[in-house]
This record gives structure tokens, sequence and C-alpha cells, in this order.
């Protein structure tokens, strides 16, 4: 089960660990994907903050971080393909993962109805 950010980033967690990445909305957003900012394995993270600078040929963004948790894992995929961001947002693009701090801050994000409906 995922859900959403107003900010377009999304969270599957699975175990006690979310993986987090951009939405298919955020992406046509940004156009091409050129360069991602990964964080750094080990950092820990509140919600709100900025953990991932992408940039596209159109502009830079945020990825802003849902829940809190410290990074256990980042996509190095990303580091030579940026373009999977744009090719497979919400699967093979996802950003990092982060071991959460406080799971019921899941509770005040979107489903993916409410998501779409939000994205519209």
């Amino acid at each position: 089960m995922k859900k959403f950010t107003e900010d377009h980033e999304w969270i599957a967690v699975d175990g006690g660990i979310g993986t987090i990445g951009i939405t298919d909305f955020a992406q046509d957003a940004l156009g091409d994907i050129v360069f991602i900012e990964l964080p750094e394995v080990g950092r820990v993270l509140a919600v709100g903050d900025e953990a991932a600078t992408i940039e596209s040929v159109k502009a830079a963004g945020d990825v802003k971080n849902p829940v809190a948790g410290e990074v256990v894992e980042v996509n190095q995929k990303l580091v030579d393909e940026p373009s999977l961001l744009n090719s497979s947002p919400e699967a093979d693009g996802w950003v990092y993962k982060v071991k959460l701090t406080n799971p019921s801050e899941l509770d005040s994000l979107m489903d993916e109805a409410a998501y779409r409906d939000f994205a519209k």
C-alpha cells in the first residue's frame, strides 16, 4: 500500500522500512531528469526535511521526506541513470529507504484515491 504527500512524493512501507520516491505527476511536471543528489545512508530525517535534490532540463526540485526516520538505503542506479525517475517513478525509480521512527505519521498521508483527486 502506498501513501502520498501534497508535495508529490510516495512511500510504500514493508516491515518498518519505507521506500520513498516521486510520483508520476511530479516527474511529468519536472520534465527530463538529468541529475539527482541522493541523501547519505545513516542520515536521520524529520518530516518535511529535504532529502534529495532532482534537476531536470526545466527545473530543480527537492524530495521532501514524508515520515521521520533514518536513511538505510539509496537507489544508486539513479546516479548513472537519473532518467529512471521519468520512466519508472513509482517502481524502479525509487529514491531512498528509511527505517520509520514513528509509523503513525503515515496516517496523515493520502491514500492513492485521495492523491489522484488532489493531483487533478
